[in-house]
């Protein structure tokens, strides 16, 4: 099963490496991991994305919440929550059939050289997968870059 899990923890050299390693210590890759600092500088927001047996991940979690540098930790795989994925891609073909899947999937132009047109989407990681596969069917993707998930537990249901 998938598992998205948001970790904040102090912002501090070795902090990231310690969480990261005892997952990996445990057998599970991490899909996607995102770590950026919150509105307190002293403290940042992890985000791993793994799949793995519900009970595993729960017991890692639990023992995630004894490391010194973590502050909260949430598995927001079942709260409502919100999650955003930004892809940059190098697409090269035609202007006019890249425009049009632009238009379609609400992407943007950063810039163009020739045939060679960098665009910008952001989405829910499905929706960063579909605009993918269709610049693909238009044109060449020559490269890309994806930033891995982002989330935040919706205002609606969050404790504060």
């Amino acid at each position: 099963m998938r598992h998205l899990i948001s970790i904040l923890l102090q912002n501090e050299a070795g902090a990231l490496a310690r969480v990261a390693g005892l997952f990996a210590s445990r057998g599970y890759n991490i899909e996607s991991l995102t770590v950026a600092a919150t509105p307190d500088a002293e403290v940042s927001r992890l985000t791993l994305v793994i799949f793995g047996d519900d009970g595993v991940v729960d017991q890692i979690i639990k023992q995630s919440r004894k490391l010194v540098d973590v502050i909260d930790i949430a598995e927001l795989t079942r709260r409502e929550h919100v999650e955003r994925e930004l892809l940059v891609a190098r697409v090269d073909g035609a202007h006019d059939r890249i425009d049009a899947c632009i238009a379609q999937h609400g992407a943007r132009v950063l810039e163009r050289h020739g045939t060679n047109t960098l665009v910008e989407f952001t989405g829910r990681p499905d929706e960063v997968d579909r605009c993918l596969d269709a610049f693909a069917r238009i044109g060449e993707v020559s490269d890309h870059a994806r930033s891995g998930i982002a989330a935040l537990e919706r205002a609606s249901v969050a404790v504060v």
